[in-house]
């Protein structure tokens, strides 16, 4: 069922088609580890705010299990977080992965919140912190401009660490608010829909995976991008009116 005993798996998708030929370039191998830097850095963000509000409702599952924790290591799948997106990026395909869910227990929730609130509450968590993350670059980069730390469009590997940090962000953030099992918008849709609805929606969590398949292997995924790649522009955009450019 949708609200069971962990978070959804926290999935990260780049349409950006890496062949082996340019991976040896050594500008791409520095894009590619700023990259991987900032996704390890925000999925350890996304998955301790899951752990987070859930220790806040009550549950001590994430903290007992050494999930409560902001040290990448805790949250690091091997095949979903490292072999996959590697082997993706090598066979020219999109990159996809995800860190490891971590585990939430409803029935330890304080008894002033129903479960469903619960896990509508701790799922949000993770996109929130996204978000969140998100304005923080914008923020920082706005001010870097204004001081002439880095100047707008700059292949510096300042610029392009605060570039994959907004990018990467708004795009785990919608990416998992999208309402397919088991990524959090099915968790976030599930406590918001009435309580018979929301059984029936529960039964589609079988066929979850391969609808995030057939998602990603199609130009219905191409299309996510356009929503993703017009916030992307409104945080830069941001960016520069801080920076008064």
């Amino acid at each position: 069922m949708i609200p069971g005993n962990d978070t959804g798996i926290t999935h990260i998708w780049l349409s950006t088609k890496v062949r082996t030929s340019i991976i040896m370039d050594p500008q791409v191998i520095g894009m590619i580890a700023i990259a991987i830097v900032v996704v390890l850095f925000s999925l350890t963000v996304h998955e301790f705010s899951h752990g987070w509000v859930a220790f806040k409702l009550g549950d001590p599952t994430a903290k007992a299990s050494g999930r409560l924790s902001l040290n990448p290591i805790a949250h690091i799948d091997p095949i979903g977080t490292i072999v996959l997106p590697v082997l993706m990026a090598i066979m020219s395909g999109p990159i996809f992965g995800w860190a490891k869910p971590v585990p939430v227990n409803p029935l330890y929730f304080r008894r002033d919140i129903t479960m469903r609130k619960g896990m509508l509450l701790v799922a949000a968590a993770g996109p929130l912190s996204n978000i969140v993350l998100a304005f923080i670059g914008t923020l920082v980069l706005g001010l870097l401009f204004r001081l002439e730390i880095i100047i707008p469009g700059t292949q510096t590997p300042i610029y392009l660490l605060f570039f994959y940090f907004i990018f990467i962000n708004l795009l785990l953030a919608f990416f998992n608010i999208i309402p397919i099992p088991p990524l959090d918008g099915s968790k976030i849709l599930y406590g918001l829909l009435p309580e018979e609805m929301a059984r029936k929606y529960a039964s589609i969590e079988r066929y979850g995976f391969i609808l995030l398949i057939l998602i990603i292997a199609t130009p219905v995924g191409r299309m996510l991008l356009s929503p993703i790649s017009y916030l992307f522009e409104w945080f830069m955009r941001l960016a520069l009116l801080i920076g008064g450019v």
